[in-house]
């Protein structure tokens, strides 16, 4: 198995965007303007907090865990749950209190850079420090369990994973392929349309390394909507990357794609 960065090439668009592609992204930027246009402040802010609860309910879809949204609005609350639904509805209010803290970082203008090491681990720290205990260990297939440390990496000495049938780069090599990851999406984020197209395939490759021992698709999803800001189609927050990936997982897309 290739244990170089190269292995995750090809990231983007060695010469050029294409021509399609790149007056694709300037339509999407044009549409994603136009969301909330005439809104008051108040009522753009108040609708966004109800497209933050239908991002993270299709993000736990995603993972298989069908949350209602009346629960997280409970969970988000501070309202005493049902037992049975209680676990999942703190993951769903975990992911919902770090997307606010993005969407609030993006507008004072202090978001780090999405692709970053020091951005994911903020991700994933931020993450699992609010998530309940039941899901904060990972079960092994041997029936062993491990706990996950928020914000941690795969390192030297941790177990080899495997997700399915793909084998991530070794936990030696996550730091290396991380490093390459950054400095390959810097690069592809020095142009509008490449800032865009950029996502999808970032979005991929940081699945495919597999940094983290788990919650890598929950920290991809919530990247992606960072970059999304970046990138200028954030849509003042009124639409959700989540659900357009549930879609396309309920139509079969394979689980690296999303």
């Amino acid at each position: 198995m290739l244990e170089t960065p190269a292995r995750i090439e090809p990231c983007f668009f060695e010469e050029h965007i294409p021509t399609e592609l790149a007056d694709l992204s300037v339509d999407i930027q044009r549409e994603a303007t136009g969301l909330g246009q005439g809104l008051h402040p108040d009522s753009a802010a108040e609708l966004a907090d109800l497209v933050r609860v239908m991002n993270c309910y299709y993000s736990n879809l995603i993972e298989g865990h069908n949350t209602r949204p009346r629960d997280i609005e409970r969970a988000l609350a501070g309202a005493e749950l049902e037992e049975e639904t209680r676990p999942l509805a703190l993951e769903a209010r975990a992911h919902v209190i770090v997307q606010r803290a993005i969407d609030e970082m993006h507008r004072k203008g202090t978001l780090p850079r999405p692709t970053s090491v020091e951005f994911l681990t903020w991700v994933h720290k931020s993450f699992y420090d609010e998530m309940p205990d039941e899901f904060r260990v990972i079960e092994h297939p041997d029936g062993t369990q491990e706990p996950i440390v928020p914000g941690r990496m795969r390192q030297d000495d941790d177990r080899e994973v495997a997700v399915g049938r793909h084998l991530p780069p070794s936990s030696s090599r996550v730091a290396a392929f991380m490093d390459h990851f950054d400095k390959r999406f810097q690069i592809a984020a020095r142009s509008s349309s490449g800032r865009i197209i950029a996502i999808a395939s970032a979005h991929h490759r940081l699945n495919y390394i597999h940094p983290f021992p788990d919650g890598n698709g929950r920290v991809s999803r919530l990247m992606s909507h960072a970059m999304a800001l970046t990138a200028g189609i954030g849509g003042q927050g009124l639409w959700s990357v989540s659900r357009g990936l549930g879609r396309e997982l309920i139509n079969g897309i394979p689980f690296l794609a999303v």
